[in-house]
């Protein structure tokens, strides 16, 4: 039996790996990009380059998306000439973006009314998840349309899990960047005061990375702090959006989460100085100048 073809937008630092994947394993892919150069290794390898969403969709028997802000995701879906217009009946739609559980919801419901499934399924894992496809993938929709999914997931990451009808998969998502928004100001604050008092930097994050302080922020991104490597696997401004999007629904729920609140001003300020191009782990500027 045929693979099932692959519509695939947006090939930027996690993209591009994560369809990479999908081209190994045999899959004929679409692609498309709001700047095509971003796509052109895919097609080197045989992808076929589509000139909007909506010819992706329209060729394509499952469509995944991982775009950059919640207007990106609602543009390219709902928008008129979109994937959802687009899309054959029985298509399968997959937004790999971090986005609202709002709008997860209401692009499910918008598909089903035209016979098409969806999933929400952002990612954790960064760019080295992405490029070693061992990405965690969080999701949210139809127990069928979950399991049609599951083999693409297979492909592009390890640990995958359904949580519950549309929205879920992005609700857990903004839950895990909670987690990442204390995480990351922790590691940046440890390596900055360790450095501020002479204690070799280093050395603590080899000791500290083998104790009770270890976390995937820490045993991933120390090294690139401490080596001077602020190259994006995820940007800032992209952080900034997820951690927003979660003050937002938590507020809604009646939740302050003063921490969330507290890494997001400190973010805030490293956007606000230009920094919002590079990797989360470029925090650690606010603290060592």
């Amino acid at each position: 039996m045929s693979k099932e073809t692959i519509g695939f937008i947006g090939t930027g630092v996690m993209g591009c790996a994560m369809a990479g994947h999908l081209i190994d394993s045999g899959y004929k892919l679409n692609v498309y990009n709001r700047t095509r150069e971003k796509s052109g290794r895919l097609v080197e390898r045989g992808a076929v380059w589509r000139d909007s969403p909506g010819d992706v969709a329209a060729l394509s028997d499952i469509v995944i998306t991982i775009v950059g802000y919640p207007q990106d995701v609602e543009e390219v879906y709902l928008g008129g000439g979109g994937i959802i217009e687009k899309a054959a009946k029985g298509a399968l739609l997959i937004d790999m973006t971090t986005s609202s559980p709002a709008l997860a919801v209401r692009i499910s419901e918008r598909a089903r009314e035209r016979g098409v499934g969806a999933c929400d399924a952002p990612v954790t894992g960064g760019d080295k998840g992405a490029r070693e496809a061992s990405l965690a993938i969080l999701v949210g929709g139809e127990e069928s349309d979950f399991k049609r999914a599951l083999p693409i997931f297979q492909v592009m990451g390890k640990n995958i899990t359904h949580f519950g009808p549309a929205g879920c998969g992005q609700t857990a998502k903004l839950a895990n960047q909670i987690i990442i928004a204390g995480t990351m100001t922790g590691v940046c604050e440890g390596l900055a005061f360790a450095k501020k008092l002479g204690i070799d930097p280093r050395k603590l994050l080899d000791c500290a990375g083998s104790g009770s302080a270890a976390s995937w922020s820490l045993l991933n991104y120390g090294p690139r702090i401490l080596s001077g490597d602020f190259a994006p696997g995820f940007f800032i401004k992209h952080f900034v959006k997820d951690m927003k999007l979660a003050k937002e629904f938590a507020e809604e729920s009646g939740m302050p989460l003063e921490g969330l609140r507290a890494a997001l001003t400190q973010y805030e300020k490293v956007m606000g100085e230009g920094g919002g191009e590079n990797g989360t782990q470029y925090l650690y500027k606010l603290y060592d100048k």
